[in-house]
């Protein structure tokens, strides 16, 4: 494909958002952008009115975002082969797939599967009260685990959509957690005996489609993989959006899955507050909350894909598509230049010092100390209290920088 213009030829590709600093905004494969085919791919199809777009093929996808830099696409089995396919008619969507990745260069990072469209899935697919569901669930995510490693993925995210109930009395909650082991061991065992490298991603949500999810936050999955058989196969790949709904804060939610060493995927999007899965352009919700996300990736060398799981607003036409597409991207390198000013502003290092925020680093017992140690200290408590700790100026200095304030 050529060159892309419209929109974007309009903005500069280099902003002096601080003195001395040129960073590029144009994306690259180095960069590791993804997209799911059902976002870019997405009709804008809502419950309450029908596509305003025509439906996008997916080898189109490919070519589009490789043209834009992205490094890889994602997909659910739906999203490539059509629900019902016969063997011959899902090679031949198989094969013009993986010809257009491989006359792009672009990779396959990530697969699902699609356990939540058909109404055979209405109450569940892994906690479905239907035995035979649950066996048919787990049929259908076994073929495409085979096909996700036969295009190189590494990763399989599992998001139970329709994991969960509108009512208390409709599931026993705890047995639905049995079931839910009872998916993952299988599935675990499936992939340890296939020899494929792969690891499951579990992806949280509090409610939507479902009135409530199960396993509705980070904090909820982490505890959930401790209890599987095979837990160093099993990590999360948190949404923006979903611990959002949930009124969490999403730094604090990556924070604890990095330090858990569970961080195996991340869906980054936009979402204002507690409300529906809004699925907006990533930083087109809560900004300060994306730049301090993308400054925790970057100190904490997330090596990753970052992956887009947005909908282009149902108001945009083909063109809008793609000029959304390429707003994710260019955002994040935006607030990556931004934070890395911030953290070499000599300005917040002072009042970082000043704060003593370098404190924490600090252990609370020295090396040797025990617990008997403690009561050795002398300690200043009226005097600790009277203290301010100064952090409106650092979080001002923060907004500054994410406003591109000339220092």
């Amino acid at each position: 494909m050529g060159k892309v213009r419209g929109k974007f030829a309009l903005l500069p590709k280099r902003l002096n958002l601080t003195k001395g600093s040129t960073m590029s905004f144009d994306p690259k494969p180095a960069d590791k952008f993804t997209f799911g085919l059902w976002t870019v791919g997405w009709q804008a199809r809502d419950p309450f009115g029908d596509a305003t777009r025509d439906a996008l093929d997916p080898v189109r996808s490919v070519n589009e975002l490789a043209a834009r830099g992205a490094y890889g696409v994602t997909f659910h089995d739906d999203d490539l082969i059509p629900f019902g396919s016969d063997e011959t008619e899902r090679r031949k969507h198989i094969d013009r797939f993986k010809k257009a990745l491989d006359e792009t260069g672009m990779k396959v990072p990530m697969a699902t599967t699609n356990l939540f469209t058909h109404p055979v899935f209405k109450d569940g697919a892994f906690t479905s009260n239907d035995k035979d569901i649950r066996r048919y669930a787990l049929r259908k995510t076994m073929k495409n685990i085979e096909l996700a490693a036969e295009l190189g993925a590494e990763i399989y995210v599992a998001w139970g959509g329709r994991e969960g109930a509108e009512s208390d009395g409709a599931k026993d909650a705890y047995v639905a957690l049995d079931r839910f082991r009872e998916a993952f061991n299988t599935l675990g065992q499936f992939v340890k005996d296939n020899g494929y490298n792969i690891k499951f991603a579990l992806e949280p949500k509090p409610n939507e489609p479902r009135g409530d999810i199960f396993l509705p936050t980070i904090g909820h999955a982490l505890a959930f993989i401790n209890e599987l058989d095979y837990p160093e196969m099993v990590g999360v790949n948190p949404e923006v959006g979903h611990e959002q709904m949930a009124g969490l804060n999403f730094v604090h939610g990556i924070a604890q899955a990095l330090w858990h060493k569970k961080l195996f995927h991340i869906d980054l999007n936009g979402q204002h507050g507690p409300k529906y899965d809004q699925d907006l352009v990533f930083g087109h919700g809560d900004l300060k909350s994306a730049f301090f996300l993308v400054d925790l990736l970057e100190s904490y060398k997330y090596s990753g894909p970052k992956h887009f799981d947005y909908k282009p607003a149902r108001t945009e036409d083909d063109k809008g598509v793609w000029a959304s597409a390429s707003s994710n991207m260019r955002t994040y390198l935006i607030l990556k230049e931004r934070a890395a000013a911030f953290r070499k502003d000599p300005r917040v290092i002072a009042a970082m010092k000043e704060s003593n925020i370098p404190g924490l680093t600090e252990p609370t017992l020295a090396s040797g100390e025990t617990w008997k140690d403690l009561a050795k200290d002398s300690f200043d408590v009226e005097a600790a209290g009277k203290r301010g700790y100064g952090y409106e100026v650092i979080d001002q200095l923060a907004l500054e920088h994410l406003m591109g304030v000339e220092l």
